[in-house]
């Protein structure tokens, strides 16, 4: 029998260095900026990045065939977690999580304000419907993309996201991956990161925080 792990982050030692030396990078580079006027003290669990850097060119496919892009980004606050549909405990998890979530800023009025962008890892057993339900039991509002790895690779090394698969033993495969959440502000850059384990009622709050500040 087949099965697939979800450790929440890359395994790989070399792996875990480049992503540590890509965020401490990323956090020197604009010590002095916050966006939007919110600090840091402001918010309960999200962790912002000093100067907010641009998402780039990326095309991903949805579950019903269409395309995902940068510009689907921009109008909104989004937040994008990457996984896949066999993960046996972090995704389902997280996911659960972002529902309550959603639910908190649908009480606000806010919930069409921000998106969940959920991409899955493993184009391979995720594309097309199975991911759309895996999403939509959830929240049918939330978003799903996939795409060769070629795509998925051009996108989570910009923004230094990290997978990688291998053997389990039984002839499948596990894929492992980062575990954190991104902050994407409604100019379509990456602005900071929400860490696990997630909180439902301190990610809604930040999110209300972040939306009542742009």
């Amino acid at each position: 029998m087949k099965r697939s792990a979800c450790l929440g982050r890359i395994s790989t030692t070399p792996l875990i260095v480049l992503a540590a030396v890509a965020l401490a990078v990323g956090l020197w580079a604009g010590s002095r900026w916050m966006p939007h006027s919110v600090s840091q003290s402001d918010l309960q669990a999200a962790v912002l990045y000093p100067a907010p850097a641009p998402v780039p060119p990326f095309t991903l496919q949805r579950p019903d065939g269409s395309n995902l892009t940068e510009a689907d980004l921009q109008g909104h606050w989004s937040v994008l977690f990457f996984g896949f549909t066999h993960c046996p405990d972090i995704c389902p998890t997280s996911l659960a999580e972002f529902k309550q979530v959603w639910a908190k800023l649908d009480a606000q009025g806010k919930g069409k304000r921000a998106r969940l962008v959920f991409i899955s890892v493993d184009p391979e057993r995720d594309s097309g419907a199975p991911l759309g339900r895996y999403v939509d039991f959830f929240n049918p509002e939330f978003i799903a993309a996939t795409g060769a790895d070629e795509q998925l690779q051009g996108l989570t090394r910009s923004l230094g996201v990290l997978y990688a698969r291998s053997a389990d033993g039984s002839g499948g495969y596990s894929v492992d991956h980062s575990a954190s959440a991104l902050i994407i502000d409604p100019q379509g850059r990456r602005a900071g990161m929400f860490r696990p384990p997630f909180k439902a009622a301190a990610i809604a709050a930040d999110l209300l925080t972040l939306m009542g500040s742009s």
